[in-house]
This record gives C-alpha cells, structure tokens and sequence, in this order.
C-alpha cells in the first residue's frame, strides 16, 4: 500500500516536469510551485502564469496571455493576448485580447469572442459574445446569442428559465442595453436598439429602436413627515 508521503513526491515531482516543459517553451511562472498544470495543457510562449493557478484537460492557451492567480480553466481555448483574473472558464473558448474576470465564470459551451470584457461577477453560460462586446459586471447572459459591439450595463439577467424549459434570446449587433434590464427569453433585440436601465423586456424589439419598460415614477412630497418617519436629530 503507497504511503502519502510517497505519493505526494511522485505528484510534486510529476508537476515539475510538466512545468520545466512550459518554462523550456518560454511560459512564465511567478510561483512553479503552486501551479497546476495537466499534461495535455497547452500553452504558447510569453504566458504568464501567476500563483494558485490550475489548468486541467485540453486547455489550449495562447502567446502572451496572463492567467491571474487563482483561476481554473479546463478544457478551454484561450487566445492570445487574453488576460484572466481570478476566474473560472469551463468547456469554453476566449477570443484574442479579451479581458475575464475578476471573478467571472464561464460556463459551458460559451464562446467569447475576441476583444471583449467579461468583468467581474459576471456569468456565461451557453452563449455567444461577438467581437467587441462588454459585459463589465454583475451580469447573466444565459442560453443567448450576443452580437458584435454590444453594451450589457450593470444588472443584466437573461431570464431563461420558466421553471420547467429553457429559452434562448438573441441581441443584435450594437444595441445597448441598460443597468438592471430583465430579457424575458425568448426576445430578440435588434440591431442598434437602446433599452432603458431598469426595464424589462418581454416582446421583440426592432432595430434603432429605444424601449422603456419600467413603472412611472411618482413622487409624493412630505409623506415621510406624514408618516412620522423622518425624525430630526437632537
């Protein structure tokens, strides 16, 4: 019976192969020691690989790349020029000079395409970004096909689960669509269209098109006074 002792050895030692290999071909790590490397991984030269870094399964990765510390990525392929901080990509791929993360997930059979933002707490998961689209935080973008040039704002959920199927929702190149927008799957979102922050979207929208969807704000003056709510400080 192996000790632990001993198969912790071979695994250290094995994981120094794989990454001697990577450093030969011109890979750069900030910390060899604590990065995990499969032996399929692979990883073009100039790439730098920072602390607490696993990369499993057929992951292919290009030239001049940053995979910031702590972010896994299997089974992926990332282009060249792509920087990856604190993420997790799965069954995925990433265009050339895109930016992930931090803290983005990428879900399976999502492809990212070149020059794009994933940022932080966003999440993909079965969809298509074209070129040039941002996504910059606190996003959702489920079951969807994005276009070109396209503006997600801050709060976006794809809503494409009713509880018992799944809805797919396509958005078309160049629309914009505004902070703590709901697309109610299926919808489609034409081309250049702007969708106010705040709405939710239920119908398709045609191209150039602005949409408002969201209840009229009403104001009603004093009634905190008249609530007794508002209280002056001593």
């Amino acid at each position: 019976m192996a000790k632990i002792e001993d198969v912790i050895q071979n695994a250290k030692k094995r994981r120094f192969e794989i990454n001697q290999k990577h450093l030969d071909n011109g890979v750069i790590f900030m910390d060899p020691e604590t990065a995990f490397i499969d032996e399929e991984v692979v990883i073009g030269k100039g790439t730098v690989i920072h602390p607490n870094v696993v990369i499993q399964g057929e992951t292919i990765i290009g030239d001049y790349c940053v995979i910031g510390m702590t972010s896994r990525i299997v089974n992926s392929k990332i282009g060249a020029g792509v920087d990856v901080q604190s993420s997790v990509i799965i069954d995925s791929e990433v265009g050339d000079a895109s930016n992930v993360g931090p803290f983005a997930y990428l879900r399976p059979d999502s492809k990212v395409g070149a020059n794009c933002k994933v940022g932080d707490f966003v999440e993909v998961k079965n969809s298509t970004l074209g070129n040039g689209t941002k996504a910059s935080h606190l996003t959702y973008i489920g079951d969807s096909d994005v276009g070109n040039g396209v503006n997600l704002g801050c709060g976006v959920v794809f809503v494409n689960y009713d509880g018992t199927n799944k809805y797919r929702s396509k958005v078309e190149d160049g629309a914009f669509i505004g902070c703590n927008t709901n697309l109610v799957s299926p919808v489609n979102i034409g081309e250049g269209a702007y969708i106010a922050a705040g709405s939710t979207v239920t119908k398709d929208i045609p191209k150039g098109a602005l949409v408002i969807a969201r209840e009229k704000e009403t104001i009603k003056e004093g009634w905190a006074d008249e609530k007794g709510l508002f209280k002056k400080k001593k």
